[in-house]
């Protein structure tokens, strides 16, 4: 860049494109000792840096979500000693995971002599600087993350729309006295969803956060109420479950707990990136008090409700009491409220990637039809697996065991491939029993989830089988009628 160019720069717009992807010096190849010496934390725009407390609580609040209503559920799956425990160690094994990450992605910036990546460029990135044999599959790991970031926030969005229909239903048919189908709930929920999905810019999002936090804060808050009111006796749980429903203990609770996908956004707008890991650091504070938090949850909402346990805590409250109704609509207040947060991630990368097809004339139009089709999609899916807890667990297993431990294990793997990998080659042992581990809870997850789902469709007396799909429908539309009517003769 020219003398004249730097005079006629506006000041403090210098650093306004200076985006992940730039790079200093190219220097992909064997990793060197001076290459220590580029920082690349110098060279980040830090004008609109987060302090170490902020992004503590933008952690925190990334990984408290939804999940933990599911708690109770996924400790009545492992049982309570096992379940206990394995809440502790799964959580440990996913800060562990974002911790080699986010190490990678650290040494990774010194060797390209890039200021910093996302998760996509750092699995590029470890392809690029990583074996030559591998170096022409950098494009295609950036790809298979931004495909798993989607499919997993696609996946966690229609959670969100079966556990607001199914919260709904509750308080609806209690008023109504009419068992109307949760499909037609999901239905209904369209308009909002689709508003919701339109909207282009995070800071729009910002009061929709503010609210649901605070419906979220007070939900959870009755809910405790409810839970610690109403502890069972031992003797009426379990202390350890069976084998078969361990995956679908690991599934639910990796469901809940990750988070990995907003890790990078949050390491990369630090003021102190260096303080993201190490001891003590933002990530083990932050994970100390998601996982403690997590596990009483699950352990005291299964001492209160036991067997009993539903997909979500809230579903167990009593719905002819106020303070539970109040919990069921905040809670699904909160939920609807994080829906567009929740899609806005896979939304900007499904244009990004299809952009290039539209010209300028029909790019809005291309933007909103995206939008809407893909709103759609959650719907259609929601409507095909309506019951919350298998749901959960199916995700957990498919999308969260590959992103949050699969990616993060050969992200490393190869990164420290050349000299990198310790004494006796621990690296690569300690990650490929994660890898093995995740693909054994991706496998076994799925499969039980699935065998799960089938038994609701098989069941003829339930709204969801596949034998009563006809008489769904056609409750469906008879609920739909009788509603019309009812507001034709109110008019009347």
């Amino acid at each position: 860049m020219g003398k004249k160019e730097e005079v006629n720069e506006v000041p403090g717009e210098q650093m306004k494109d200076f985006s992940s992807t730039t790079k200093i010096a190219p220097a992909i190849g064997h990793y060197h000792e001076k290459d220590e010496l580029y920082d690349p934390f110098d060279h980040r725009d830090k004008k609109h840096a987060t302090s170490d407390a902020g992004s503590a609580t933008h952690l925190i609040k990334s990984s408290l979500g939804t999940g933990i209503l599911a708690m109770p559920s996924a400790i009545k799956n492992g049982g309570l000693i096992v379940g206990g425990i394995g809440t502790v160690l799964i959580g440990i094994l996913c800060s562990h995971c974002v911790h080699i990450l986010v190490k990678s992605s650290h040494v990774l910036c010194r060797r390209t002599k890039t200021p910093q990546m996302t998760y996509a460029e750092t699995a590029a990135a470890a392809f690029e600087c990583g074996p030559k044999p591998l170096r022409g599959y950098a494009n295609f790991a950036r790809n298979i993350v931004n495909g798993a970031l989607c499919a997993t926030y696609v996946g966690g969005s229609c959670v969100y729309i079966v556990f607001i229909a199914n919260g709904i239903k509750q308080l609806g048919d209690y008023y109504s006295g009419i068992d109307i189908p949760v499909r037609t709930y999901m239905l209904c929920l369209i308009p909002a969803v689709v508003l919701l999905g339109q909207i282009r810019h995070l800071k729009i999002l910002v009061p929709f956060s503010v609210i649901a936090n605070m419906s979220l804060t007070v939900g959870f808050a009755i809910t405790l109420y409810y839970i610690f009111s109403d502890i069972q006796p031992l003797e009426n749980i379990h202390y350890v479950s069976t084998w078969a429903q361990m995956p679908k203990f690991f599934a639910t609770v990796i469901f809940a707990i990750e988070g990995i996908g907003t890790v990078m956004p949050i390491e990369n707008s630090m003021a102190n990136p260096n303080h993201f890991i190490g001891c003590p650091s933002v990530l083990n504070i932050s994970m100390t008090v998601v996982i403690s938090l997590y596990t009483m949850m699950g352990v005291f909402g299964y001492l209160s409700f036991g067997e009993l346990a539903k997909g979500s805590i809230t579903f167990n409250l009593p719905t002819d009491e106020i303070l539970g109704q109040i919990v069921k609509i905040l809670i699904a207040l909160a939920i609807i409220l994080t829906y567009g947060l929740q899609y806005f991630v896979p939304l900007e990368i499904i244009w990004s990637s299809i952009k290039h097809k539209f010209s300028h004339k029909w790019e809005v139009f291309g933007e909103t039809i995206m939008r809407i089709l893909m709103v759609l999609l959650t719907v259609s899916v929601a409507m095909l697996v309506p019951d919350l807890e298998p749901f959960i667990s199916l995700v957990g297993a498919i999308f969260f065991s590959f992103l949050g431990i699969f990616i993060p294990a050969v992200v490393e793997t190869v990164s420290c491939w050349e000299c990198h990998l310790g004494v006796g080659k621990w690296r690569l042992w300690k990650n490929s029993f994660l890898m093995l581990m995740a693909l054994c809870a991706l496998v076994s997850g799925t499969w039980i989830s699935v065998l799960d789902i089938i038994a609701l469709y098989d069941n003829d007396a339930s709204p969801s089988g596949i034998g009563a799909l006809n008489v769904t429908t056609e409750s469906i539309l008879t609920t739909t009628l009788s509603l019309v009517n009812s507001t034709a003769t109110l008019r009347n």
